[in-house]
């Protein structure tokens, strides 16, 4: 697939969406706006139109460097427990810091996310079976176990409302002013495309990134803070979209390979793409109410998921 059939999609997408909504507004509108409709566009369209292609591209990313690393085509910050974790961490600092800042409880939930990360890639350690489905069913335990933590702590502590907003993607309330955290995946987008070539080779086991001359733990490491930290934003601002970091760098390697760099682009792209497609389904099939990005993403992913399971002899 070329590279430009996918921005053209993404171009024509973005559009699209900007244009679908209660309030209708029409691409002629825009020569003579009034001011409650360039209201509308800036406050609310525009935002959730940056939420969708930051938190679709850098779930994405995450996704293909946790498969990198780990060597597993089913491994994502879903089914390794960083989401899981990072509402954790979200809970943590709601109980200790009440009126905690977004960036307080970024920085708590990163940790803990990071925490979670580095505990799963222990116990990847420890697991000899290393069959590509039993994997990421240890994660999805793993997720589990912390989720249970979670959702105990939060009704000992009246806060279940407070975290039930974590558990599903919904864009509906991406406005200015509540979005603007996911711009943090730029600049680690962008470090993860220049350490691509490095998390190739370590993702070739840690013997042959030494012979190599590579400091392995340090690049693996530098990959878990990207992921971590990305996949942090993305549950504080947005919450838990499910399967993404899977299916899209599965597609993606299926047609570029499982070279890092060269499908890095095609990766970012194609999860924005995803999302964007999921959202606007999402807004039509009940217009004007809408399914949450969560729920269309979950039933499409699973879908692909499926299918991936199914073909895995021919795609490990």
């Amino acid at each position: 697939m070329k590279r430009r059939y996918l921005v053209l999609a993404l171009i024509i997408l973005s559009i699209t969406s900007l244009f679908i909504g209660v309030k209708g507004i029409t691409p002629l509108d825009l020569f003579d706006l009034t001011q409650e409709q360039a209201h509308i566009l800036w406050v609310s369209r525009f935002p959730r139109l940056m939420a969708i292609l930051l938190a679709g591209m850098g779930m994405s990313i995450c996704g293909l460097i946790m498969q990198q690393l780990t060597r597993n085509k089913f491994v994502e910050p879903t089914t390794a427990g960083t989401m899981d974790s990072a509402r954790l961490g979200i809970l943590v600092s709601l109980m200790l810091f009440t009126s905690a800042s977004p960036l307080v409880k970024m920085l708590v939930a990163f940790a803990f996310a990071l925490l979670g990360t580095f505990l799963f890639m222990k116990i990847l350690e420890k697991v000899k079976y290393k069959d590509a489905i039993f994997i990421p069913l240890v994660g999805l335990m793993f997720g589990n176990i912390i989720g249970s933590i979670t959702t105990f702590f939060a009704y000992k502590n009246d806060l279940i409302q407070n975290m039930s907003s974590w558990l599903q993607g919904n864009f509906a309330m991406m406005l200015q002013g509540r979005y603007e955290l996911l711009y943090i995946s730029i600049p680690l987008v962008i470090i993860a495309y220049f350490y691509a070539n490095k998390f190739t080779i370590a993702g070739m086991g840690e013997d042959f990134a030494v012979n190599l001359g590579l400091n392995h733990k340090r690049v693996t490491n530098i990959g878990l803070v990207i992921v971590a930290l990305i996949t942090t934003v993305v549950v504080l601002t947005v919450g838990m979209i499910p399967f993404l970091g899977l299916i899209i760098p599965n597609i993606v390697t299926m047609y570029r390979g499982d070279h890092l760099k060269n499908s890095l682009s095609h990766t970012a792209l194609l999860g924005a793409i995803f999302v964007l497609v999921c959202d606007i389904l999402g807004r039509v099939i009940i217009y004007p109410y809408e399914i949450a990005v969560g729920v269309t993403v979950g039933v499409i992913g699973s879908g692909i998921f499926l299918y991936l399971i199914m073909r895995r002899k021919a795609y490990e």
